[in-house]
Protein backbone atom coordinates (compact mmCIF):
# COMPACT_ATOMS: atom_id res chain seq x y z
CA UNK A 1 0.00 0.00 0.00
CA UNK A 2 1.44 3.52 -0.90
CA UNK A 3 0.32 6.47 1.16
CA UNK A 4 1.10 10.05 1.35
CA UNK A 5 2.20 11.94 3.94
CA UNK A 6 3.34 15.36 4.98
CA UNK A 7 5.61 16.54 7.76
CA UNK A 8 5.03 20.12 8.37
CA UNK A 9 8.43 21.67 10.30
CA UNK A 10 9.29 24.75 11.75
CA UNK A 11 11.59 25.77 8.30
CA UNK A 12 9.97 23.44 6.02
CA UNK A 13 6.64 21.39 4.80
CA UNK A 14 8.08 18.03 3.03
CA UNK A 15 6.08 15.12 1.55
CA UNK A 16 6.64 11.91 -0.43
CA UNK A 17 4.75 8.87 -0.81
CA UNK A 18 5.07 5.89 1.47
CA UNK A 19 5.59 1.68 1.01
CA UNK A 20 3.47 0.98 4.12
CA UNK A 21 4.57 -2.55 3.80
CA UNK A 22 8.36 -1.76 4.06
CA UNK A 23 8.29 1.99 5.51
CA UNK A 24 10.37 2.82 2.62
CA UNK A 25 9.87 6.56 0.54
CA UNK A 26 9.15 5.44 -2.85
CA UNK A 27 8.87 9.24 -4.38
CA UNK A 28 11.98 11.71 -3.66
CA UNK A 29 10.85 14.03 -0.51
CA UNK A 30 9.55 17.30 -2.26
CA UNK A 31 9.88 20.43 0.06
CA UNK A 32 8.80 23.94 0.37
CA UNK A 33 9.24 26.57 2.95
CA UNK A 34 7.34 27.36 5.68
CA UNK A 35 5.96 30.62 5.17
CA UNK A 36 6.67 33.35 7.11
CA UNK A 37 4.35 34.98 8.94
CA UNK A 38 3.02 30.79 9.37
CA UNK A 39 -0.03 31.69 9.62
CA UNK A 40 -3.22 29.32 8.83
CA UNK A 41 -3.52 30.37 5.51
CA UNK A 42 -0.13 30.52 3.99
CA UNK A 43 0.37 26.63 5.43
CA UNK A 44 -2.68 25.91 4.06
CA UNK A 45 -1.35 26.92 0.93
CA UNK A 46 2.31 25.58 1.23
CA UNK A 47 0.83 22.51 1.66
CA UNK A 48 -1.50 22.63 -1.22
CA UNK A 49 1.81 22.88 -3.33
CA UNK A 50 3.04 19.22 -1.70
CA UNK A 51 -0.30 17.51 -2.10
CA UNK A 52 -0.25 19.08 -6.27
CA UNK A 53 3.39 18.12 -7.15
CA UNK A 54 2.04 14.83 -6.08
CA UNK A 55 -1.52 14.85 -7.97
CA UNK A 56 -2.29 13.26 -5.05
CA UNK A 57 -6.14 12.39 -4.82
CA UNK A 58 -6.87 10.33 -1.36
CA UNK A 59 -6.42 11.00 2.16
CA UNK A 60 -3.51 12.74 3.16
CA UNK A 61 -1.44 12.34 7.16
CA UNK A 62 0.01 15.03 8.60
CA UNK A 63 2.77 15.68 11.05
CA UNK A 64 1.72 18.96 12.76
CA UNK A 65 4.10 20.89 15.12
CA UNK A 66 1.98 21.79 17.80
CA UNK A 67 -0.62 19.72 20.67
CA UNK A 68 -3.21 18.48 18.18
CA UNK A 69 -6.44 17.34 19.95
CA UNK A 70 -8.91 15.47 17.33
CA UNK A 71 -7.51 17.55 13.95
CA UNK A 72 -7.60 21.04 16.35
CA UNK A 73 -4.70 23.15 17.44
CA UNK A 74 -4.42 23.66 20.75
CA UNK A 75 -1.20 25.74 20.96
CA UNK A 76 0.71 28.06 19.14
CA UNK A 77 4.46 26.16 19.56
CA UNK A 78 6.47 28.23 17.04
CA UNK A 79 3.73 29.23 14.44
CA UNK A 80 1.50 32.11 14.20
CA UNK A 81 -0.77 32.68 17.33
CA UNK A 82 -3.56 32.53 14.95
CA UNK A 83 -3.35 29.05 14.79
CA UNK A 84 -4.60 27.80 18.33
CA UNK A 85 -8.16 26.60 18.11
CA UNK A 86 -8.04 26.11 14.29
CA UNK A 87 -9.35 23.04 12.91
CA UNK A 88 -6.21 22.02 10.97
CA UNK A 89 -8.03 19.40 9.01
CA UNK A 90 -10.75 21.24 8.14
CA UNK A 91 -8.78 23.82 6.54
CA UNK A 92 -6.69 21.37 5.22
CA UNK A 93 -9.43 19.82 3.34
CA UNK A 94 -11.36 23.36 2.17
CA UNK A 95 -8.05 24.47 0.48
CA UNK A 96 -6.53 21.34 -0.91
CA UNK A 97 -10.27 18.97 -1.38
CA UNK A 98 -8.34 16.24 0.48
CA UNK A 99 -9.20 14.46 3.49
CA UNK A 100 -6.91 15.10 6.41
CA UNK A 101 -5.68 13.35 9.33
CA UNK A 102 -3.31 15.28 11.37
CA UNK A 103 -1.43 14.45 14.40
CA UNK A 104 1.80 15.76 16.06
CA UNK A 105 4.51 15.91 14.15
CA UNK A 106 6.83 14.27 16.83
CA UNK A 107 4.29 11.82 17.54
CA UNK A 108 4.56 10.97 13.75
CA UNK A 109 8.34 10.75 13.93
CA UNK A 110 7.25 8.52 16.81
CA UNK A 111 5.37 6.39 14.89
CA UNK A 112 7.49 5.53 12.30
CA UNK A 113 10.58 4.55 14.39
CA UNK A 114 8.91 2.51 16.49
CA UNK A 115 7.10 0.58 13.48
CA UNK A 116 9.84 0.32 11.31
CA UNK A 117 13.32 1.83 13.17
CA UNK A 118 15.00 1.41 16.49
CA UNK A 119 11.95 0.88 18.69
CA UNK A 120 10.18 -2.06 16.33
CA UNK A 121 9.50 -4.72 19.20
CA UNK A 122 10.20 -2.68 22.12
CA UNK A 123 7.94 -2.85 25.42
CA UNK A 124 7.97 -0.69 28.25
CA UNK A 125 8.06 3.34 28.30
CA UNK A 126 9.66 4.05 25.25
CA UNK A 127 10.63 7.97 24.13
CA UNK A 128 11.65 9.36 20.94
CA UNK A 129 13.17 12.43 20.80
CA UNK A 130 13.16 14.72 17.58
CA UNK A 131 15.75 17.98 17.56
CA UNK A 132 14.95 20.87 15.16
CA UNK A 133 13.27 24.08 15.53
CA UNK A 134 12.12 22.97 18.79
CA UNK A 135 12.59 19.59 21.21
CA UNK A 136 9.57 16.97 19.77
CA UNK A 137 8.77 13.72 21.86
CA UNK A 138 6.85 11.23 21.36
CA UNK A 139 6.01 8.68 24.45
CA UNK A 140 4.98 5.13 23.81
CA UNK A 141 4.28 2.55 26.53
CA UNK A 142 4.30 -1.63 25.35
CA UNK A 143 4.05 0.18 21.81
CA UNK A 144 1.07 2.14 22.46
CA UNK A 145 1.15 5.84 21.68
CA UNK A 146 0.43 8.32 24.32
CA UNK A 147 -0.16 11.53 22.13
CA UNK A 148 0.61 14.84 22.45
CA UNK A 149 3.73 14.78 25.06
CA UNK A 150 5.51 17.39 25.21
CA UNK A 151 8.72 17.23 26.32
CA UNK A 152 10.49 20.07 24.90
CA UNK A 153 8.09 22.15 27.13
CA UNK A 154 9.74 21.37 30.44
CA UNK A 155 10.74 24.41 32.35
CA UNK A 156 14.88 25.21 32.35
CA UNK A 157 14.99 28.39 33.51
CA UNK A 158 11.81 30.15 35.18
CA UNK A 159 9.35 30.20 31.93
CA UNK A 160 12.19 29.22 29.34
CA UNK A 161 11.58 25.95 28.28
CA UNK A 162 14.11 23.67 28.20
CA UNK A 163 13.89 23.42 23.54
CA UNK A 164 15.18 27.03 23.53
CA UNK A 165 18.07 25.56 25.87
CA UNK A 166 18.82 22.43 23.43
CA UNK A 167 17.20 22.21 20.72
CA UNK A 168 19.47 21.96 17.10
CA UNK A 169 18.01 25.39 15.87
CA UNK A 170 19.51 26.87 19.52
CA UNK A 171 22.63 25.34 18.46
CA UNK A 172 22.88 27.16 15.19
CA UNK A 173 21.52 30.60 16.52
CA UNK A 174 24.56 30.46 18.92
CA UNK A 175 26.99 28.75 16.96
CA UNK A 176 27.42 25.91 19.60
CA UNK A 177 29.89 23.08 19.76
CA UNK A 178 29.52 19.48 19.41
CA UNK A 179 30.83 19.15 23.22
CA UNK A 180 28.94 22.59 24.29
CA UNK A 181 25.40 21.18 22.17
CA UNK A 182 25.78 17.35 23.92
CA UNK A 183 25.99 19.17 27.39
CA UNK A 184 23.01 20.73 26.50
CA UNK A 185 21.64 17.81 25.25
CA UNK A 186 23.13 15.74 28.16
CA UNK A 187 21.33 17.55 30.46
CA UNK A 188 17.82 17.41 28.50
CA UNK A 189 18.24 13.55 28.21
CA UNK A 190 18.77 13.45 32.20
CA UNK A 191 15.82 15.70 32.74
CA UNK A 192 13.44 13.07 30.80
CA UNK A 193 14.81 10.61 32.70
CA UNK A 194 14.09 12.43 36.39
CA UNK A 195 10.68 13.16 35.29
CA UNK A 196 9.31 10.24 33.72
CA UNK A 197 12.32 7.38 33.95
CA UNK A 198 12.28 5.79 30.39
CA UNK A 199 13.00 2.35 29.86
CA UNK A 200 14.82 3.72 26.00
CA UNK A 201 15.30 6.91 24.36
CA UNK A 202 15.44 7.05 20.66
CA UNK A 203 17.02 10.83 19.31
CA UNK A 204 16.29 11.70 15.70
CA UNK A 205 16.51 14.92 14.26
CA UNK A 206 19.64 17.05 13.99
CA UNK A 207 21.34 14.74 16.65
CA UNK A 208 21.37 11.67 14.44
CA UNK A 209 23.45 13.40 11.85
CA UNK A 210 26.48 14.21 14.58
CA UNK A 211 25.97 10.74 16.69
CA UNK A 212 29.12 9.75 16.66
CA UNK A 213 30.72 13.18 18.10
CA UNK A 214 27.88 13.51 20.67
CA UNK A 215 27.49 10.54 22.28
CA UNK A 216 30.39 10.82 24.08
CA UNK A 217 28.85 13.44 25.79
CA UNK A 218 26.34 11.69 27.21
CA UNK A 219 25.99 10.11 30.72
CA UNK A 220 25.97 6.00 30.34
CA UNK A 221 23.27 5.09 32.02
CA UNK A 222 20.33 6.85 29.64
CA UNK A 223 19.69 4.12 27.57
CA UNK A 224 19.93 6.18 24.42
CA UNK A 225 19.83 5.20 20.83
CA UNK A 226 20.03 6.79 17.49
CA UNK A 227 17.02 6.91 15.58
CA UNK A 228 16.89 4.86 12.11
CA UNK A 229 14.31 6.27 10.41
CA UNK A 230 15.99 9.88 10.23
CA UNK A 231 14.85 12.73 8.62
CA UNK A 232 12.12 10.35 6.74
CA UNK A 233 10.44 9.53 9.97
CA UNK A 234 8.25 12.50 10.24
CA UNK A 235 6.91 11.76 6.41
CA UNK A 236 6.88 7.70 6.92
CA UNK A 237 4.64 8.43 10.49
CA UNK A 238 2.42 11.11 9.08
CA UNK A 239 1.54 8.98 6.06
CA UNK A 240 0.59 6.07 8.53
CA UNK A 241 -1.57 8.49 10.42
CA UNK A 242 -3.60 9.10 6.76
CA UNK A 243 -5.16 5.67 7.17
CA UNK A 244 -5.94 5.82 11.19
CA UNK A 245 -2.89 3.37 11.79
CA UNK A 246 -2.38 5.49 15.08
Amino acid sequence: MELLGIDVGGSGIKGAKVNMETGELTTERFRVPTPRPATPESMALAVKEVVDHFDWKGPIGVGFPTIVVNGKCKSQSNLHRDWVNTQIDKLFKEVCGNDFNVINDADAAGLAEMNFGAGKGKNGLVVTITLGTGIGSGVFYNGQLIPNFELGHLRYKKNTPVEKYAADSIRELKNLSTKAWGERLNYFFNYVKRVISPDLIIVGGGASKKWDKLSPHFSDDLNLVVAETRNEAGIIGAAMASKGMV
